[in-house]
């Protein structure tokens, strides 16, 4: 009866020895010398956010269609909406960046703009386009965010604009003298010394600015813990074909996504 004991458990030992009973998972170790994968990182993401509450810009679709095949092309999510309930700890956590895209008037309740500034403050990105400078006048912190508010502006009519730093990714495809028709705002304030200026636009070359020689049309700054930038230039929906005009918003949301070079 011994005899028969010890060699039913020395079977057993045999069995556990060559590995798994059917219907187990095998452990696949990788071969010696074998390089380790890290995990994928999470794609980024932006979100576009167009609502308006005073003046509605008829290039609405047309700047969201573009930006969204921006991404598309450059390889980042882009979700656009309308919806001010966006605006919540845990949404703008998956976002780079958010862009500002033709906003007006006052778009975002109070616990909405407290989690929107938790959200710059924890590194988010803020891009800014045209009008969002038209928006949230009673909101000083996003005014200082924006980097200024606008005032007027007079007819649509081409100027030039002067670029003064070529090396940011918004200008570096742009020529140092950028011929363009727009809407060309003047701001209640001068932003210069308060953010870097990227570039100015020529008053001589169009009537009714109203800011004089200094007139800053494109800006970047850091500020309150994340990245901003800010292009007034995008007013009607020809822009969100012209490749030039493409290659600049590009090269600002990337800025301020951490895509590429921050102000």
């Amino acid at each position: 009866m011994k005899a028969r004991s010890l060699a039913v458990l020395g079977a057993f030992m045999v069995l556990a020895a060559c590995g798994p009973q059917s219907g187990a998972s095998p452990v696949v170790s990788p071969p010696p010398g074998s390089p380790r994968v890290s995990p994928s990182p999470p794609p980024v993401r932006v979100l576009v956010f167009s609502r308006t509450m005073a003046y509605r810009h008829a290039s609405i679709p047309a700047a969201v269609a573009a930006i969204e095949q921006l991404g598309a092309e450059h390889g980042y999510l882009v979700d656009a909406t309308e919806d001010a309930g966006a605006f919540t700890d845990a949404n703008l956590a998956r976002y780079r960046a958010v862009v500002f895209l033709l906003t007006t008037g006052d778009v975002l309740d109070d616990d909405q703009q407290a989690a929107f500034e938790r959200y710059i403050r924890a590194g988010g990105g803020f891009a800014g386009v045209h009008s969002a400078s038209d928006t949230e006048y009673g909101w000083s912190w996003y005014g200082q965010l924006v980097g200024a508010y606008f005032q007027r502006h007079p007819a649509v009519q081409p100027a030039i604009i002067r670029v003064e730093d070529p090396g940011h990714p918004s200008m570096a495809a742009l020529p140092a003298s950028w011929k363009r028709t727009d809407e060309w705002y003047d701001f209640r304030s001068n932003p210069r010394g308060a953010v870097h200026v990227l570039a100015t636009v020529d008053e001589s070359t169009y009537t009714g600015g109203g800011m004089g020689r200094d007139h800053p049309i494109v800006w970047c700054h850091a500020f309150d813990g994340g990245q901003s930038w800010y292009t007034a230039i995008g007013h009607a929906a020809e822009s969100y074909t012209d490749p030039s005009f493409l290659s600049h918003l590009e090269g600002g949301i990337e800025s301020v996504a951490g895509i590429s070079r921050s102000c």
